[in-house]
């Protein structure tokens, strides 16, 4: 039992301290490294729940292509590093003020309306792994799985696509300014 608390309070601490991280962070590729970093602590817990079809698809799909495609978006920008906006003057009361009901709010559902949800009910041994899973989405739901994976092939053929016109077009203009023809 106690090993179980001191785990999860350091996963506490790290899932804390990398959400800040990626709030605070002026950079943003280290915005981003800092949200890899917090699903990856997430996909932990889920493995602490016993739930490691959940904690795989958090690290593959988040972590993995999601946070990809952003930095490769982040550095094909090259917004590494964000711009000071100028904010309105009303809107960090309005925040903190905002901040501080939440946590009235969470505090008031912690410990004095203990008892809110109902008890937890016994789980099916394998539920959620990955061959019940795998079983289900391949035997009742292959329709909507083959379809969705047309489709996502479809999208990214279309963004080679777009990307390589993009490209050809960028070289064809870096060229006639080079030739001095306008």
């Amino acid at each position: 039992m106690i090993p179980d608390i001191v785990l999860f309070a350091i996963l506490a601490f790290v899932a804390i301290a990398t959400g800040l991280g990626m709030l605070l962070s002026r950079n943003a590729i280290y915005s981003a490294i800092n949200l890899i970093l917090n699903f990856c602590t997430v996909a932990v817990f889920y493995l602490l729940l016993d739930a490691p079809f959940i904690a795989l698809a958090q690290v593959t799909v988040y972590a993995g292509a999601i946070m990809v495609l952003f930095l490769f978006v982040i550095m094909l920008l090259g917004v590494e590093s964000l711009r000071s906006k100028t904010t309105l003057s009303w809107q960090q009361p309005v925040a903190v003020v905002l901040g501080v009901i939440l946590l009235i709010e969470a505090a008031y559902v912690i410990f004095i309306r203990s008892g809110v949800m109902p008890p937890a009910s016994e789980v099916a041994e394998g539920f959620g792994s990955p061959e019940a899973v795998g079983t289900v989405l391949f035997n009742e739901y292959l329709l909507p799985f083959e379809v969705t994976s047309i489709l996502l092939l479809v999208a990214i053929v279309g963004a080679i696509i777009l990307t390589m016109r993009q490209h050809t077009g960028r070289k064809y203009m870096e060229m006639e300014n080079v030739d001095g023809t306008d």
